[in-house]
């Protein structure tokens, strides 16, 4: 059996391989050190020309299932304002505060990113 790091998304993960027939996989050659990648700091999406606001920040990836709020429509703290599919679960995307809906960043069918803004609340 031998141990690999594996880094997916900047994340080290240590693996350990065995062939099925139990025996040692066949030697790597050495590799050098790797520096770990930097931490990217997730900054939120401006919608296109007209974002202002406090952003509504999805804390996924996942595909826009459904729009719930719409421009223009009052919102408090903890309604939901988007639904995002992410591994055939809906997750709520919610307003952080108070306020009304002054833009949407996204649509049905539209894929986000974690940390993405899908929408303002003024």
């Amino acid at each position: 059996m031998e141990t690999y790091i594996v880094r997916v998304n900047g994340e080290e993960f240590e693996v350990e391989i065995e062939k099925a027939d139990g025996s040692a996989a066949p030697a790597a050659p050495a590799a050098a050190p790797v520096k770990a990648a930097p931490a990217k700091k997730a900054t939120p999406a401006k919608a296109a020309g007209k974002a202002s606001g406090e952003p509504v920040i999805c804390g996924t990836a996942g595909k826009v299932f459904k729009v719930v709020a719409k421009e223009g429509d009052a919102v408090k703290s903890g309604d939901t304002v988007i639904i995002l599919e992410a591994m055939k679960m809906e997750i709520p995307v919610v307003a952080p505060v108070d306020g009304t809906v002054s833009s949407i960043a996204v649509k049905e069918g539209d894929s986000t990113a974690s940390g993405q803004a899908v929408a303002y609340i003024a």
